[in-house]
C-alpha cells in the first residue's frame, strides 16, 4: 500500500507540473519576445521626429550615431527617393529583403523579419513629402530570449521540488496507514498464540484507530473471559469444601477402627486434591456479577434453610446457635446459588476454623437501601483482616485456600456492597455483608449513609 501511494501520488503530480510548467514555461518565452519588441519599438520611434523634419544624409548621420543601437551598428534608416529615378537614401547596415521593406511601406504598419542572428523590426516612419521611410533595428536573438533560460529552470526546479514533496508527503502518508496495520496484525498473531498482553497502540487514521480500539476491547473480554473461567473453576471447586467439611466431621465420629481411619483419610487426600485445583485454577482478577431486572432471592429463606443444614453439625459438637431478622421476606439482588455459597463459604469457615462448642449467629437486618448480614462467632477471631479478604491469601492454615471469603466480597460487590471484618459480641470475628438494594457503589455519594447505617446495625 505504501509504495502504491508513492506511484499514484509520483504519476498524479508529474502530470500537474507537465500541465502547467509546460504552458507557463511558453507564456514566458513570448513574454520575453514582446518585450524585447517593444523595446525595439520604442528606441526605433525615437528616429521619428528627425525624419518628420529633414531628410539630409549628415543630419540623420549623426541622428543615428547618437543612438546606442547606431554605434552599436544596429539601426538603419530606409528612404525611398523623392523624385520618380531619383536615389534611394539608405544609412546603416541593412540586414531585411528589400521585399520586406516595400511590405512594411505598403501596409503602414511595424513587421519583424527574421534575419541571420537575430531579428529586424521594421518600423514605418512618414515623411514630410508624403513618403514612407523605414527603420531598420536589430534585434539580436539572445536579446529576445533573455530571462527565457532562466525563468525555465526556475520552472523545472518547483516541478521537481512539487514532485519530490509530494511522494515524501505520499511516503509518509503510507507510513502513516501501513504502521498502524501493521502493528494491529502483529498484535492478533501475539494474540493467537497466546500472548494476552498483546495491544495495539490507539492511534492513526480514524479507521485504523476504530479497528484499535476494537481489537484492544476483544482482547480485554478474552482476559476476562479465560480470567472468569479460571475464577469459575476455582469457586466451583470450594463449592466442594462444605459437603468435604461434613464429611470430616462425620468421619471424626466413626471411632477409631481401620475402616474409620480410611475413611478419614480418603477425606483428608480429597481435601487436599480440592485445594490443588483451587490453587491452579484461583486468578487474582475479580468478576464483578451485574444482575438483570428481577433477579434476587428471598435472603431470608436461605438463611433459614441453610442454618437447618449446619444445625445438625451445630449440635453433634455442641456449638450454640442464635438466628435473628429471618422472620419475614428479604428480597436483595443476588441469585440464589450466590448466597448459598457465600453462606456456606462464612460457616464452613467457623466451624473449620473454631473449636468445638464455639457458638455463632447470623444476623440480617433489613434496610431502605440495603440488607446486611453479620456472621459471628465466639472463637479466636481473625488477626489480619485486611489479608483474609485478599483473594488467595488464606490463612496459612492446612485446609485454606483464600477463596472463602473472596466469595463472598465479589458477591456483596456485586450489589454496589462489600464486606468488611471486624469483632462481634461474642469475642470472636464477625463478617458483615453490606448487599446494596439501590445499585450504588462504595464510592458513591451514599457511602456516608451506608457506613452511619452500619453504625446503627
Amino acid at each position: 500500500m505504501r509504495w502504491a501511494l508513492v506511484k499514484v501520488s509520483l504519476a498524479v503530480t508529474a502530470m500537474v507540473v507537465v500541465a502547467f510548467a509546460v504552458p507557463l514555461g511558453l507564456v514566458v518565452k513570448e513574454m520575453a519576445r514582446d518585450r524585447a519588441f517593444s523595446n525595439a519599438e520604442r528606441r526605433a520611434a525615437g528616429l521619428a521626429p528627425v525624419l518628420a523634419i529633414t531628410t539630409d544624409r549628415d543630419e540623420l548621420d549623426k541622428a543615428v550615431a547618437t543612438t546606442e543601437d547606431g554605434a552599436a551598428g544596429r539601426l538603419a534608416i530606409h528612404v525611398p527617393a523623392a523624385e520618380p529615378g531619383g536615389t534611394a537614401l539608405e544609412i546603416g547596415t541593412r540586414r531585411a529583403d528589400p521585399q520586406e521593406l516595400a511590405t512594411t511601406r505598403s501596409l503602414g504598419r511595424a513587421s519583424i523579419a527574421e534575419v541571420p542572428g537575430g531579428f529586424a523590426l521594421l518600423q514605418p516612419t512618414a515623411l514630410s513629402s508624403g513618403q514612407v521611410a523605414v527603420v531598420e533595428l536589430f534585434v539580436p536573438e539572445d536579446e529576445v530570449s533573455n530571462g527565457v533560460a532562466t525563468a525555465w529552470l526556475v520552472l523545472a526546479g518547483v516541478g521537481l521540488a512539487l514532485i519530490v514533496g509530494s511522494v515524501a508527503v505520499a511516503d509518509r502518508l503510507g507510513i502513516r496507514m501501513v504502521q498502524p496495520a501493521q502493528r494491529l496484525a502483529g498484535a492478533a498473531h501475539d494474540l493467537g498464540e497466546g500472548r494476552l498482553g498483546a495491544r495495539v497502540p490507539e492511534e492513526g487514521p480514524p479507521e485504523l484507530k476504530s479497528a484499535a480500539v476494537a481489537f484492544n476491547s476483544m482482547a480485554d473480554q478474552v482476559v476476562q473471559l479465560l480470567a472468569n473461567e479460571r475464577e469459575l473453576a476455582a469457586d466451583l471447586s470450594h463449592r466442594l469444601r462444605t459437603p468435604l467439611t461434613v464429611l470430616r466431621l462425620n468421619a471424626a465420629s466413626l471411632g477409631s477402627s481401620p475402616a474409620a481411619e480410611q475413611t478419614r483419610a480418603a477425606v483428608e487426600q480429597l481435601e487436599r486434591e480440592v485445594d490443588i485445583i483451587i490453587r491452579t485454577a484461583r486468578d487474582a482478577k475479580p468478576q464483578t456479577q451485574a444482575t438483570g431486572p428481577g433477579a434476587g432471592c428471598d435472603a431470608a429463606e436461605v438463611v433459614r434453610e441453610r442454618m437447618e443444614f449446619w444445625s445438625a453439625l451445630a449440635e453433634d459438637e455442641g456449638r450454640r446457635v442464635r438466628v435473628a431478622g429471618v422472620e419475614r421476606p428479604v428480597r436483595i439482588p443476588v441469585a440464589r446459588p450466590e448466597l448459598v455459597a457465600a453462606l456456606d463459604a462464612l460457616l464452613g469457615n467457623v466451624f473449620r476454623h473454631t473449636p468445638e462448642a464455639t457458638a455463632f449467629s447470623i444476623d440480617v437486618h433489613n434496610g431502605d437501601d440495603a440488607v446486611i448480614v453479620l456472621v459471628s462467632d465466639a472463637g479466636p477471631g481473625i488477626a489480619d483482616p485486611a489479608a483474609a479478604l485478599a483473594r488467595g491469601a488464606g490463612s496459612g492454615r492446612d485446609g485454606s485456600t483464600g477463596l472463602g471469603l473472596d466469595i463472598v466480597r465479589r458477591m456483596a460487590e456485586s450489589t454496589g456492597g462489600d464486606v468488611r471484618i471486624g469483632h462481634s459480641v461474642l469475642g470472636g470475628t464477625e463478617v458483615r455483608i453490606w448487599i446494596s438494594l439501590d445499585g450504588r457503589g462504595a464510592g458513591t455519594g451514599g457511602g456516608g449513609g451506608r457506613r452511619g447505617r452500619r453504625r446503627k446495625a
